[in-house]
C-alpha cells in the first residue's frame, strides 16, 4: 500500500520559474539513471522548449511542492504524432529523492490521470524505461496500469541493453463509445 502524501503537499501546473528545479532533476536522471534513454543533458533552454510545447498543445503538466520546496513533477503528452493516436496520453513522473517512498508520485499520477480524463483522452500509457523499475511499475499497477508489453533490449545505456516496460489505463470509457473530438493535443 502507498503511503498517504504528507498533508504539506501542493500540486499545481507547472510555470516557467520552476523549470530549474524540473531541470536539475532531469539532468541526474540523464547522467545517473535509466527511466530516460537520453544520454546528453539537455540545457535549461531545450527544457524550457519542451515544456512550451506540452503546455501550448493543452496537456498537463504538474509540480509537486512539499513544505514549500520542490518535490518533483508529471506530465502527459501525446503518445504518437499520428492524428489517430490523439486520444492516448503518455505520461512521465520524476521524483527527487529526499522525497521517495512518500506517497508523491502517487499524488502526481493521480492527478495527472484526472486531469486527462477530463480532457477527454482515453489511454495513458506508461512507458517505463528499464524493465527492472519495480518502483514504477508497482505506482502505475497500484494506479489500475496493466502490462501491455515488454520490449527486450529496446534501448541501450551506460553499456547495457535495457527493456522498455509499458503499461496501459483506461481514462474514462477508455475504448468504448465515440471520443471527444476536440481534445487537446500536437497539431
Amino acid at each position: 500500500m502507498s503511503p498517504a502524501a504528507p498533508a504539506s503537499l501542493q500540486l499545481r501546473p507547472a510555470v516557467e520559474s520552476d523549470l530549474a528545479a524540473i531541470h536539475a532533476l532531469y539532468a541526474v536522471e540523464v547522467r545517473e539513471h535509466l527511466a530516460t534513454y537520453e544520454y546528453d543533458v539537455p540545457d535549461l533552454a531545450e527544457m524550457h522548449r519542451r515544456w512550451r510545447v506540452i503546455v501550448d498543445a493543452g496537456y498537463p503538466y504538474l509540480v509537486a511542492e512539499c513544505g514549500g520546496a520542490f518535490a518533483g513533477y508529471a506530465y502527459a503528452t501525446s503518445y504518437r504524432t499520428r492524428i489517430g493516436y490523439r486520444w492516448t496520453v503518455e505520461n512521465s513522473v520524476y521524483i527527487e529523492p529526499a522525497f521517495h517512498g512518500r506517497g508523491i508520485g502517487r499524488a502526481l499520477m493521480l492527478r495527472l490521470i484526472d486531469d486527462c480524463t477530463a480532457l477527454g483522452f482515453r489511454q495513458m500509457v506508461a512507458v517505463i524505461g528499464d524493465g527492472s523499475n519495480a518502483a514504477s511499475m508497482a505506482l502505475h499497477e497500484r494506479l489500475g496500469f496493466k502490462l501491455a508489453g515488454v520490449f527486450h533490449g529496446l534501448g541501450r545505456k551506460h553499456g547495457r541493453w535495457l527493456d522498455t516496460v509499458q503499461m496501459l489505463r483506461p481514462l474514462g470509457d477508455g475504448n468504448f463509445g465515440e471520443p471527444d473530438e476536440n481534445v487537446p493535443g500536437l497539431k
